[in-house]
Parts: structure tokens; sequence; C-alpha cells
């Protein structure tokens, strides 16, 4: 389906995160999907982007199932129907969308894979809409010379995920940014927390006044959390490279907020 994650991406060497599970690597065009088969999720995404050639895509695609994994590997369409539940995309539409046209809309339409998708409490917000525009306000601030970055995204799967329709919806999800800062490698690490916004014990719920909240925390941190190795993005995250690591994790109520 095409090359996926490049390790090599940024001219400093940075692997994808590895799970402490067993995982499946399924690559589309410019990003990689650890699937956990067991939990029907991915466990880590990773996506390169090149801020210099992002294309305005159309939205095109539609959710399907990767042929490549057994069905009863993903989560897929009845997860979502007849619910308040959002087909959330792991790795964003428009991220891996650059270079030519082609090249742009064959990356973005692959993001539609369920393997790449995971359930969000439905509705937009600030603190939603400040999650899904953290890759752009790092990629604002990382001015490099040729503006590349490296998303990686997943939710947390944890053991008290509540069971619903055959999987357990994930409460939380956590992304890294990582660029390059000179010779050196950057990165933040973010969490995001729809725990107060999911009920499942009567179905499903989505209470109307809810709220997601998005914290930035220690990369060091969201690793043990989300049960992966960072390698090296933990002694490159800007809490420590700044001296600034919290004793707890700072949420975030608008960009402002953010440290790199």
């Amino acid at each position: 389906m095409s090359d996926g994650y490049d390790p090599d991406f940024l001219g400093i060497p940075l692997p994808l995160p590895a799970p402490v599970v067993p995982t499946t690597r399924l690559d589309y065009p410019r990003f990689s999907v650890l699937l956990d088969e067991q939990r029907r999720f991915a466990a880590v995404t990773g996506v390169v982007v090149d801020g210099a050639t992002l294309r305005e895509q159309p939205r095109t695609g539609e959710w399907r199932l990767d042929p490549r994994v057994p069905a009863g590997a993903q989560a897929g369409p009845e997860v979502y129907s007849r619910n308040d539940l959002d087909r959330g995309h792991l790795v964003r539409r428009r991220d891996p969308g650059w270079g030519s046209a082609r090249e742009a809309q064959d990356a973005t339409e692959a993001t539609f894979f369920y393997t790449n998708a995971a359930p969000q409490a439905a509705g937009f917000n600030q603190s939603k809409e400040l999650w899904l525009g953290l890759e752009d306000h790092v990629l604002t601030y990382a001015e490099t010379t040729d503006q590349r970055l490296a998303v990686f995204t997943a939710p947390v799967l944890g053991d008290a995920d509540p069971p619903y329709r055959g999987i357990r919806v994930p409460l939380r999800f956590w992304k890294i940014a990582a660029w390059r800062d000179g010779d050196a490698l950057a990165a933040a690490g973010f969490v995001l927390d729809q725990t107060e916004l999911v009920d499942t014990r009567q179905g499903l719920t989505i209470p109307p006044l809810g709220a997601f909240r998005t914290f930035q925390v220690p990369i060091a941190d969201l690793a043990t959390e989300a049960r992966i190795d960072a390698g090296p993005l933990a002694a490159a995250d800007t809490f420590v490279r700044r001296g600034l690591r919290p004793v707890a994790a700072r949420e975030l109520r608008s960009v402002d907020d953010i440290v790199l």
C-alpha cells in the first residue's frame, strides 16, 4: 500500500515508538499503524509531514476495513452505528497530504482505514479543537528551513477502558510531535482525556455538557501510561530541555499554554 513512516525523515534517526504488546505493522503512504489485534485499535501511529509542500485536499475517501488483517482484528462500522461516537482519525487526514496532487490524494484517502480510527465522543468544543490544532501550532513554532514534522498518536489502551460492542472504548489518547531544532531533536507530548464524556453502563451515553481535557505531559510519563518505548523522544522533550518538568500534567486551555 506504500512506503509507511520514514524514520530518517527529519535527518535525525527517529524510530516509531515501540509498544510492549505484540502488534501488526501496516504501512500506508507516509504513515504506519502498529495494530494491537487483541484490542482492535492502533497502539501506535506515526506520520511524517512536509509543511513546505502540504496541500489543501478536498475531503475524499470512505471508511473501510484493511484487507491485510482479519476483520475481527479491526474495530469496524458496527462500533460507530446508532450512537454518539465519532470515527476519530489517529493520523489526521491532512497530515500525509503533501507532495504532488496525486500523492496527496492517495495519502489522505488512506487515512480512512478503520485501523486508523478510534472512537471519540461526538461534538466539537474548545478542548477538542485545541487537540486537533496542536500539530498546526507545533509546525508553525518549529520554524526550520524545511518545516518537517513527525507525529505519533494513538489511544491509551488501558485496562480500565469500558466494554462496548465487543471492544473497550479508549478513555485517553496521546500525541507526540517531533521536529528538528538545529542539529537536535525536539518533541512535545500531549494527552486528551474523554473519561467524563463516555459512559457505557447504559449502552452508551455522551453527557451534553462534558469536556475534552487536553494536557501537555512529560513524554517519559506518557510512555509509561501508554506502555510504549519512546526511544529518543523522551530526552528530546521540551519540558526536559528547558528544565520545566512539571510535578503533574499541565492542562491546556489554549495554545498559549503549550511549552515548546
